[in-house]
């Protein structure tokens, strides 16, 4: 059974930062693309940022550009966020997937609020 596990949300002032993490387990982390996705209050789902299996290519949403930096640590099934200069816009619920920004194996989330 796949299980994704976020953490490292919370209340961040802006321009602030985070790092979110995403535990996996039930398949082989090794072996997939992971994305970040989030879904802002009464928004669809956003992909933010993808990572491939090595770790080696990256893709960034234009929102997010220069701001957020994925990576994993295959050795550890994770794969993490590291999120700066954080924008009021930028308030989500912020999901790890396997595979792509639709994919159906998501966590259950974690909340990322950015306000004063």
């Amino acid at each position: 059974e796949v299980q994704l596990v976020e953490s490292g949300g919370g209340l961040v002032q802006p321009g602030g930062s985070l790092r979110l993490s995403c535990a996996a387990s039930g398949f082989t982390f090794s072996r997939v693309y992971m994305t970040w996705v989030r879904q802002a209050p009464g928004k669809g789902l956003e992909g933010v940022s993808s990572i491939n299996s090595d770790g080696d290519i990256t893709y960034y949403s234009d929102s997010v550009k220069g701001r957020f930096t994925i990576f994993r640590d295959n050795a550890k099934n994770t794969v993490y966020l590291q999120m700066n200069n954080l924008k009021p816009e930028d308030t989500a619920v912020y999901y790890c997937a396997k595979g792509g920004t639709y994919s159906n194996e998501r966590g259950q989330g974690t909340l990322v609020t950015v306000s004063s």
